[in-house]
């Protein structure tokens, strides 16, 4: 039997052992991380905790509804057990109907009938390391190790355990600046987030340096379950025309290769982006954007000319 449980009714012991034994457990889906990034989180249980479903909710103008919160690339239901195209409907027909409104990501192994659902194909990409660095090497498209040679040719030295606060800060001095989804409440929670999982050992920070010792890149990796998840990074313009990004990720590889891990690169469904982790010999995997509009339809226009609006 599923049940909705409130924030406050989730036992938490129990949650996390669910994810941990679920074989489709992800490091996003542990009570720890959703307390920081959506803390008012419930959730639908499936009987004594065999299969769960975060969901992430909240409420503007009078309205419930279920986002995906910054920095959880993919949630969904996670089970211990089978997990059928059939029991990831029951679950998705089980979401309390004051949920007027969904756009929320599934999980890779979260399988739905896109006739009876609106959902696109979003993409991740995935390198095993489980391989040795020269071999992993190989698999690099050229135009990646002629820009690994520029960056060594460079005299860029990387760096671990730099702080965190200081690759969020090269982010928002530079991208961050084009990126308006991005406010300064999700900063906090990502520094939250980014001590909390170096406290719990799951986090790793690296940086690159130039010759007069600046951090001109950075990165922030995440260890669960058998994944390391590129989640979040900041680049200079001087670490764009020196290739310091691709030294980074080239680092991390070089020191969990031979490991039984799985690199997620987070994405993307950006052409370039997608370009660039594939040069590393990264496979492409899909997961589930699942959209649900349960609004009247004066409302929902209203709210399609708002999203409009906010795109001037």
């Amino acid at each position: 039997m599923i049940n909705y449980l409130t924030n406050d009714e989730i036992d938490r012991k129990k949650w996390d052992n669910c994810i941990k034994e679920s074989f489709n457990g992800l490091v996003y889906a542990f009570s720890w991380y959703l307390d920081v990034v959506a803390e008012d989180w419930d959730a639908l249980v499936e009987d004594d905790y065999e299969r769960v479903f975060p969901l992430t909710g909240n409420k503007k103008w009078g309205i419930n509804y279920l986002f995906q919160p910054p920095f959880t690339q993919q949630l969904g239901i996670f089970s211990k057990g089978v997990l059928s195209e059939n029991i990831v409907e029951t679950f998705l027909n089980s979401i309390p109907s004051k949920f007027r409104f969904m756009e929320i990501n599934l999980n890779s192994l979260n399988k739905v009938d896109p006739e009876k659902y609106s959902i696109k194909p979003w993409l991740t990409h995935l390198l095993d390391l489980i391989d040795s660095h020269e071999n992993n090497f190989k698999k690099y498209s050229t135009n990646l190790k002629r820009n690994l040679k520029k960056a060594e040719k460079s005299g860029i030295s990387v760096m671990k355990n730099v702080k965190p606060d200081e690759v969020i800060a090269l982010f928002r001095e530079n991208r961050g600046r084009d990126i308006k989804n991005l406010k300064e409440s999700d900063y906090i929670k990502l520094r939250r987030l980014t001590y909390l999982g170096i406290y719990k050992g799951v986090m790793q920070t690296y940086g690159a340096f130039s010759e007069t010792n600046d951090l001109i890149a950075g990165s922030i990796f995440i260890k669960s379950r058998g994944k390391a998840i590129f989640l979040f990074s900041g680049n200079s313009d001087e670490g764009k025309q020196t290739a310091a990004m691709p030294l980074i990720i080239d680092s991390f590889i070089r020191d969990n290769s031979q490991k039984n891990l799985t690199l997620d690169f987070e994405g993307s469904n950006d052409p370039n982006l997608a370009r660039f982790y594939k040069s590393f010999g990264s496979k492409e995997v899909t997961y589930p954007h699942l959209n649900i509009n349960r609004l009247p339809l004066l409302v929902r226009l209203g709210v399609d000319i708002v999203k409009k609006i906010k795109k001037y």
